[in-house]
């Protein structure tokens, strides 16, 4: 069993993207029994609150549920998941400062380093939409999107 938690900041718009996108891709591929899913944020503004609405609305769609409630990551995640996968490198620091030691840090990566189509790519972070408009959410799906598929690529490889 791989167990994957996506970290943004608040939990409510790129990490639940994130999950609801990786989670349809790995029941297409009949993987659901050998994945485990989840998403949190490093801050805990948002903790019990569904989805942002745009991106909600954004995922839904391209055919994407989203339904998590949002959560704080917390250094028993580490414990917990086998990959810790950050939106971009302010949640790497913040991940990398909550670690309980260096195995535990090892498991953060960022997303977009599992899209083959950014290597060497000089910003390898997801942009909060947030504060922007709706083209913001569908910018943030299209990366998040070639990036669960790189992902689901190395899961399927490491199972071989």
């Amino acid at each position: 069993m791989t167990r994957i938690l996506f970290v943004c900041m608040g939990n409510i718009c790129r990490s639940p993207t994130a999950e609801a996108v990786m989670t349809r891709l790995v029941a297409d591929a009949g993987l659901a029994g050998e994945v485990t899913i989840e998403s949190a944020g490093t801050g805990g503004w948002h903790v019990g609150n569904a989805p942002d609405a745009r991106a909600t609305a954004a995922a839904g769609v391209r055919g994407f549920a989203m339904q998590s409630v949002a959560q704080q990551v917390s250094a028993r995640d580490f414990g917990a998941f086998d990959l810790l996968i950050a939106m971009d490198r302010d949640n790497v620091r913040n991940l990398a400062r909550l670690a309980p030691d260096a195995e535990a840090a090892a498991k953060v990566r960022l997303l977009r380093e599992f899209d083959p189509a950014s290597a060497g790519a000089p910003d390898l972070d997801v942009p909060d939409p947030y504060y922007g408009g709706d083209d913001g959410f569908e910018h943030v799906l299209d990366l998040v999107e070639a990036a669960c598929a790189g992902l689901l690529d190395e899961l399927r490889r490491a199972r071989a």
